[in-house]
């Protein structure tokens, strides 16, 4: 098996100047089967990292971002099967708050969080570290230009 491209995607939403996750509970007999996670994938052939979460953000939940970035910062851990140090880019879509999410087979449900029950909620710690970043991003009105993914 050749080297694997993975994505993680947090989409966030804007609600009465709070800051919410959506997080999707894992269907059952689904790989991570009853964790409540963010959106994450596999980059497929001819796709750049930035297209695959674009498309796994669309087949998961049906929802296409208002604004799409790249968190300055990246999942990374070491997978002990593969010997493997995985490192994985991490992007930020934020939701329109009147859209509404249409699950795919591999989620149960969605939900909308706050930080603090969102962090509590993801078992990966990196996930928790990158999920902590983007809150403070966003709180803070933080959010470089370079950062911004130009979808033309």
């Amino acid at each position: 098996m050749g080297d694997k491209k993975l994505i993680d995607l947090y989409p966030y939403r804007l609600l009465e100047n709070k800051v919410e996750f959506l997080l999707l509970k894992r269907a059952k007999g689904e790989k991570y089967d009853g964790q409540w996670r963010m959106i994450g994938g596999k980059v497929e052939k001819g796709e750049t990292h930035w297209e695959g979460a674009l498309r796994e953000l669309d087949e998961e939940t049906g929802l296409y971002p208002e604004t799409f970035w790249t968190i300055p910062s990246l999942n990374h851990f070491y997978e002990w099967n593969t010997d493997k140090i995985l490192l994985i880019p991490a992007f930020a879509a934020e939701i329109r708050s009147s859209d509404s999410v249409t699950l795919n087979k591999e989620h149960s449900t969605a939900k909308w969080f706050d930080i603090v029950e969102a962090t509590d909620l993801i078992i990966w710690p990196e996930q928790r570290r990158l999920l902590k970043l983007l809150h403070n991003i966003v709180t803070s009105n933080q959010i470089l230009d370079d950062w911004l993914v130009s979808q033309n």
